[in-house]
């Protein structure tokens, strides 16, 4: 994978740059202007001057393999070979499933993993990012509205007994509504930081769904899982059940833990850290040095779920590749009917990209600990729950490259930019408006 982090962090352009100039696609310029006078720069010369990187830029910053570290050059492989290394020890020792549980070491990774990509946000930008209505507007109806029927209707047809040759299995139905409800707040950072997508942006829409999500998760799994079924005459796919006791304080507890903790450890950082030293030190010498947890804490997240799982998936794995199918077609077409709406509405790569890792992940920790809480930690509804995180990992880490090839591959001239340089820019511009 190509992650150039020099890409989505550089610097601003300068106070000669037009709107004009502001496509959505970072790339070489030809010219640089002065005061004075203004030249062509080409060969050496244009390495030593500050720039965009992009695909199109021949330095080692940009994404050039021989300029990438160990962990970053070969992440898909570091993936996979966690995901075997978690179940081969579920497997093998199952006794390690009490430890990981007890002192929750797959909360502490997934903290740990969120807290550079919310280190990285410039907080002070999120009411510019807030104000972009049609953004919000977009992801609204992605997440409320397109999301949670998708994932009813994949559940339906799956486990609802209506397609020849597929039972009716209530438990991985209501499994499958549990995640499609809880929209993501904790690995839609991840996978839109390996995407070069726009931390601003990530954060204004995980922070918007998290308060939409307080007050509407127990509505909604009560409404798919118990009123829709006996409308459609799948009666037995909730027979016996008659209410979920899901509170909001159960979505808030998730929040608090999965978002607000590393939410504030990153906003504590960039506020302390940009005061007490400066903001070019900040985000040239100490986000380059934090940046490595996100990817470490990301494979010690995966080993300690896959073993928790382990025996599980050796013993059923059909049950798994069940699950796995109306999943993996959940992420894909979220994402692409996603992104695809963001394209449309005109928005750069990095906005788009924001959009679409948050439209396509779900909140599996919210849908975990619900399903655990109403059925048990050994029901089928809980098991379906939780074979959730492992499918998203290698299908939305597969989404990441397909994010970076349409990034290299489609023009994004005239796109409206949410890089966090220009999302400055529309801060400064709606100031000055103001003082007008």
């Amino acid at each position: 994978m190509e992650r150039g982090s020099n890409w989505t962090s550089s610097p601003p352009r300068s106070e000669h740059d037009t709107d004009e100039t502001d496509t959505g696609t970072p790339t070489r310029p030809s010219r640089i202007e002065s005061d004075n006078d203004d030249h062509r720069i080409s060969g050496e010369d244009a390495m030593s001057v500050e720039h965009d990187h992009g695909p199109g830029c021949d330095c080692e910053a940009c994404g050039d393999p021989r300029s990438m570290d160990f962990l970053d050059k070969y992440l898909t492989v570091w993936i996979f070979a966690a995901m075997a290394i978690g179940v081969g020890l579920g497997f093998v020792a199952p006794s390690i499933v009490g430890p990981i549980r007890e002192f929750h070491l797959v909360e502490i990774g997934l903290v740990v993993m969120m807290y550079p990509p919310l280190a990285k946000a410039d907080y002070s930008q999120l009411p510019t990012v807030f104000r972009n209505w049609r953004v919000l507007g977009l992801s609204l109806i992605q997440n409320w509205l397109i999301g949670p029927t998708l994932m009813f209707s994949l559940a339906v047809v799956f486990f609802g007994g209506l397609v020849p040759g597929l039972p009716a299995r209530p438990e991985f139905f209501l499994g499958l509504v549990f995640i499609g409800m809880a929209r993501c707040i904790a690995m839609v950072l991840v996978w839109n930081e390996l995407a070069e997508g726009s931390p601003e942006y990530v954060t204004g829409l995980v922070a918007f769904n998290s308060l939409f999500q307080i007050l509407t998760y127990g509505v909604y799994v009560w409404f798919f899982a118990l009123v829709l079924p006996p409308i459609l005459g799948m009666e037995s796919l909730v027979a016996g059940i008659t209410t979920f006791d899901i509170t909001p304080m159960q979505v808030i507890q998730a929040i608090v833990v999965f978002l607000g903790i590393p939410f504030a450890a990153g906003f504590l950082s960039r506020y302390l850290g940009t005061r007490t030293k400066s903001e070019e030190w900040y985000d040239e010498q100490f986000v380059p040095r934090i940046d490595p947890l996100t990817l470490i804490a990301l494979l010690f997240t995966v080993i300690v779920m896959f073993a928790t799982q382990g025996e599980n998936i050796v013993a059923s794995p059909g049950d798994v590749l069940l699950i796995a199918v109306p999943l993996t077609i959940y992420f894909v077409v979220m994402f692409f009917v996603s992104f695809g709406m963001g394209r449309g509405i005109g928005a750069d790569y990095s906005t788009t990209t924001a959009i679409g890792f948050t439209a396509a992940s779900n909140n599996f920790e919210l849908a975990i600990a619900v399903a655990v809480a109403v059925f048990g930690v050994g029901s089928g509804v809980a098991f379906a729950t939780v074979v959730g995180p492992l499918i998203e990992v290698p299908v939305l880490l597969a989404l990441v490259h397909v994010a970076l090839y349409l990034q290299r591959r489609l023009d994004w001239t005239g796109s409206e930019s949410g890089r966090s340089d220009a999302v400055r820019r529309e801060g400064a511009v709606s100031e000055r408006s103001d003082d007008d």
